[in-house]
């Protein structure tokens, strides 16, 4: 019977997808798979192809009073007891660890019983998490080049890319849309958190723009729910046609869809729009403590496929004129889609699957 891989992640999208991808990858392989996670990623769960999913105890040690952080040292102490027994049970042939606390434990634990392990690093700047293993682990993979990556660290380092989910590669297939139709279709969206800086910043935005290219606008935006009916309201006094919703389950599909695309720079975001080859403005989390989403969007930035603005400086007014610009030249947006997809590592699901498989023989031949 063949030892499946740990797959251990935090419970947002972006920890989940790149693990959701080397499941699917692993599966098509033989490799049996499971997750170990916290509460959040349960509303993945029909969708993530794993065995068997697991939660255990985890939380953020940073932040908060000093009883909050000993609280937080102390679940993950549990978590760790927890993993241990999984790992026990199991005997997994590697764990691979995605990032987010709850990856903590199960890695940790991992390395106690010298089971091979896997760190994988979806941002261009090391993560506190993946920080705090990196020592420990056997391999690194990386989702872009590691911006400040610790010289000890380098004979582990593999630039694997970001792994996609199955929707994001089929999504990839699609040619950059045309203006045949005289359309315009803009997406805007703010990461699997939500962005309430979109909600703020686009519609106001969208209205200022003359009547016949609003007119001319087809948009999708993801907005939080307590913000769906001021942000309705507003593009309907706009008259711009539009969808808009919390969660879009299909949103490869979406970017595939769009001519431009305004965003957030997690590294969900920035894999899609390079593999899916889109152009985009992209507005970085400004308070992130390791900055990884100004560095994200410094990778398409750096390829001539994205515009970055600081969120000081995002202001509905300097939307409104990049937008019209960008849509009086439709030729640099189809040049920034080519470099957007110049970028792109559309088969990062199946390198991280080569290295974790060629783990355990590596390391007995050490």
């Amino acid at each position: 019977m063949t030892r499946p891989v740990l797959l251990a992640a935090g419970g947002t999208g972006g920890h989940l997808f790149p693990a959701q991808a080397l499941a699917h990858a692993l599966g098509a392989r033989g490799v049996p798979v499971e997750l170990v996670t916290d509460e959040r990623a349960l509303r993945y769960g029909g969708e993530f192809p794993a065995r068997a999913m697991h939660t255990i105890s985890a939380a953020t040690p940073r932040g908060g009073s000093a009883i909050d952080k000993a609280r937080a040292v102390a679940l993950l102490g549990l978590g760790t007891l927890q993993a241990l027994r999984h790992l026990l049970r199991m005997r997994p042939r590697a764990v691979v660890g995605f990032g987010g606390y709850p990856s903590v434990p199960p890695l940790f634990a991992a390395t106690l019983l010298r089971i091979p392990t896997v760190l994988h690093e979806a941002n261009a700047v090391m993560g506190r998490a993946n920080g705090f293993l990196a020592q420990r682990v056997d391999a690194i993979a990386a989702g872009f080049p590691l911006a400040g990556a610790p010289a000890a660290l380098a004979g582990k380092i593999t630039v694997t890319g970001n792994p996609l989910r199955p929707a994001a590669l089929a999504a990839a297939q699609r040619p950059y849309p045309d203006f045949a139709d005289g359309k315009l279709r803009l997406l805007v969206t703010g990461g699997s958190q939500g962005a309430r800086i979109m909600a703020d910043i686009a519609p106001p935005a969208l209205e200022l723009l003359p009547q016949e290219l609003r007119e001319r606008i087809e948009l999708t935006q993801q907005t939080r729910e307590e913000d769906l009916a001021r942000v309705a309201t507003a593009h309907a006094r706009a008259g711009i046609v539009s969808q808009i919703a919390p969660f879009f389950a299909d949103l490869p599909e979406r970017i595939a869809a769009a001519h431009l695309v305004v965003a957030r720079a997690g590294a969900s975001t920035v894999t899609e729009l390079a593999v899916i080859g889109r152009p985009s403005i992209l507005v970085p989390l400004p308070h992130a403590l390791d900055q990884d989403q100004a560095a994200n969007a410094a990778v398409l930035a750096e390829a001539g496929a994205a515009e970055v603005v600081a969120q000081k400086d995002f202001t509905p007014q300097w939307l409104a004129a990049r937008i019209a610009d960008l849509f009086a030249h439709p030729e640099l947006l189809a040049e920034r889609a080519r470099a957007a997809r110049a970028v792109g590592v559309a088969d990062a699901a199946e390198r991280l699957a080569d290295l974790v498989l060629a783990l355990p023989e590596r390391r007995s031949a050490r």
